[in-house]
């Protein structure tokens, strides 16, 4: 016997029409999905009220009670009935669908709480003398009372989704659902500087708990907005961030963008604002990532926040019944812009090591307990044995031997010239490892990986190339026969035209192998079979677009060019390295995102040994 599908209806049922009570709920489950929606739909109409102090309180995690204040504009009376109402607002002109330059327009915020909620709404309007109060009880909407408070407007929401329980069962703990509202309090404060944020947790009556407090934020545009982010994102943001500021056709980008060595696990640091308004947009998120492609690992994450300026009707804010989402009428010139202003900031930056780096590092210098061996105890007891006798003129106290001198080291240098230490990143002091070099700045030391810096160089010099024309090359003696796998030759034939372009010079050679005949000029001798392998696994890797193709084979190459982990260098040489590196953008991390050096400050070095 076959089932019956629960999608089939047992009976034909007539068309009617919803009732008010019914069409609020519905129109609740697309404005209100939790808690955090019901604050944010409150805290945007406090904004578009022109309020300069904004206090937000709940109560178990908003479900019991949720509490929004202003000092704004405020409700007259006579129309504090018609904006429980819905699509009843003061912030469409007509029927004018385009030009929107507020947050909430739709006028079913208020209603859809009322609908789903118990609702007081009490408002004094400017200039009246009295303020009135509205309550709407299971969307039966009370008569108008006289009350008192101050200019501004008390939103009070009890029992969210008391009118429908089933929601209920959805939510989440209160502590989750409390952490989702101040994350959402958070992303509206980062739009608006200028505005007072203050977030209580009223749960125990007796001990309300406040969860954030921001200060309104004074300054010009880039002041403001720093102070505010510094508060809200953490100090670590703000000092490794660098300013954007560009425009292109009518279009604006302004905010920070974290440096790429501050990198991130997660897309969790990325803020993105339309003309002002918290929004999710891939179109940005990807053009975000796009601009940091190679200067990071493909497992990190950029940070940044960021707000696109433009005029209101080139943009849809109305695709979406949260307002999450946009739809921009020119998504290319967007995209563009986003990408070109991320990479000439990021370029323009200098020569800048994320800060969270040599706090790492500091951090991992900890005293370890080490048994000594016999050796350090006879070293010991030798030294500290008291002297018998006198001491011999110029020498050592009779019952001591003099310490062995040490070995000269080519790779010391005990004098660095002052104008080298003034450089960013110092006079090279040392070699260690044959792999790392020390450098000695004005106000601390430098740690710089060779290998990684150099690789940053090499790839950005054959960049550079690329975009000139057809990169120099050099024809290689006897041309090198490299035998590969099917797929590889395959995928390194069919390039083999962009190859040429890159200074690599490649030919199919019967079944299974590729005839190597030139290789790029900047790699120097290089290793014919292994090149042609991580070429042909760039190639493997589908990275979207051709230019990003290009950008990864490059990057390969770039790691056979450079100096390698165990190659000793010489004073001169090391310097050098230092000034290319300050010479060269991006190059704080090195082509596969780690960072390229690592700055400590004096003042920190004294710490750990405890002169501070």
């Amino acid at each position: 016997m076959q089932a019956e599908s629960p999608y089939i209806a047992a009976e034909r049922r007539p068309i009617r029409q919803l009732d008010a009570a019914a069409a609020n709920r519905i129109a609740a489950g697309e404005v209100v999905e939790r808690p955090a929606s019901a604050v944010k739909e409150l805290v945007e109409n406090a904004l578009d009220a022109g309020a300069r102090r904004i206090e937000i309180a709940y109560a178990d995690g908003g479900k019991r009670l949720i509490r929004v204040s202003d000092d704004g504009w405020g409700i007259p009376a006579g129309e504090l009935a018609l904006a429980l109402s819905r699509h009843a607002t003061s912030k469409l002109d007509g029927d004018d669908l385009v030009n929107i330059a507020s947050f909430g327009f739709r006028g079913e915020a208020l209603p859809s709480l009322g609908a789903v909620a118990r609702l007081t709404v009490t408002s004094r309007a400017a200039g009246s003398a009295e303020a009135a109060s509205v309550t709407v009880r299971g969307g039966v909407e009370g008569p108008a009372r006289p009350a008192a408070r101050a200019r501004g407007t008390l939103v009070e929401v009890e029992g969210l989704f008391a009118a429908t329980p089933a929601r209920l069962k959805f939510l989440r703990t209160d502590r989750a659902e409390a952490q989702a509202i101040g994350e959402v309090v958070r992303r509206l404060a980062m739009t608006a500087p200028a505005v007072a944020f203050t977030l209580r947790d009223v749960s125990d009556p007796d001990a309300p708990r406040e969860t954030l407090r921001l200060e309104a934020e004074t300054g010009d545009l880039f002041d403001g907005l720093r102070g505010r982010l510094r508060a809200v994102l953490g100090p670590e943001f703000v000092e490794n961030a660098v300013k954007v500021a560009a425009e292109r056709d009518g279009v604006r980008l302004t905010g920070l963008a974290g440096l790429p060595s501050y990198s991130r696990g997660a897309a969790v640091a990325q803020h993105f604002t339309v003309n002002g308004r918290p929004v999710r947009d891939r179109l940005l998120i990807g053009a975000l990532r796009a601009a940091y492609h190679d200067l990071m690992a493909r497992d990190r994450h950029p940070a940044a926040a960021l707000d696109v300026g433009l005029p209101a009707a080139e943009v849809d804010v109305n695709v979406h019944p949260a307002k999450a989402e946009v739809r921009f009428r020119e998504p290319g010139l967007v995209r563009g812009l986003v990408i070109g202003a991320l990479k000439a900031a990021l370029a323009e930056a200098g020569v800048r090591a994320a800060t969270t780096h040599g706090v790492g590092m500091l951090g991992a210098f900890r005293p370890e307990e080490r048994r000594p061996g016999p050796a350090m105890l006879a070293a010991a007891r030798a030294w500290q044995a008291p002297a018998r006798g006198f001491a011999e003129p110029g020498g050592a106290p009779i019952g001591l031997s003099a310490p062995p001198a040490p070995a000269p080291d080519p790779t010391f240098d005990t004098a660095p010239a002052a104008d080298d230490m003034a450089a960013p990143l110092g006079a090279a002091r040392a070699q260690v490892h044959d792999a790392y070099i020390i450098a000695q700045t004005t106000d601390g030391i430098v740690i710089v990986d060779q290998h990684a810096a150099h690789e940053r160089l090499v790839y950005e010099r054959l960049k550079a190339e690329r975009a000139g024309g057809r990169a120099p090359s050099q024809m290689l003696l006897i041309p090198e026969v490299v035998e590969m796998d099917a797929g590889a030759c395959a995928r390194v034939a069919a390039e083999a035209e962009t190859l040429t372009t890159l200074g690599l010079v490649v030919e199919p050679f019967g079944p299974g192998a590729i005839c190597l005949r030139e290789t790029p000029a900047a790699l120097g001798e290089v290793d014919g079979r292994r090149l042609l392998a991580d070429v042909a696994d760039a190639l493997a890797e589908g990275a979207d677009g051709v230019g990003a193709r290009i950008d990864a084979v490059l990057s390969r190459m770039a790691c056979h060019g450079s100096v390698r982990a165990g190659r000793r260098m010489g004073h001169a040489e090391m310097d050098a390295l230092l000034r290319a590196i300050e010479a060269t953008p991006f190059s704080g991390t090195c082509n596969h995102g780690r960072p390229t050096f690592i700055a400590l400050k004096l003042a920190d070095i004294e710490r750990l040994f405890g002169r501070r």
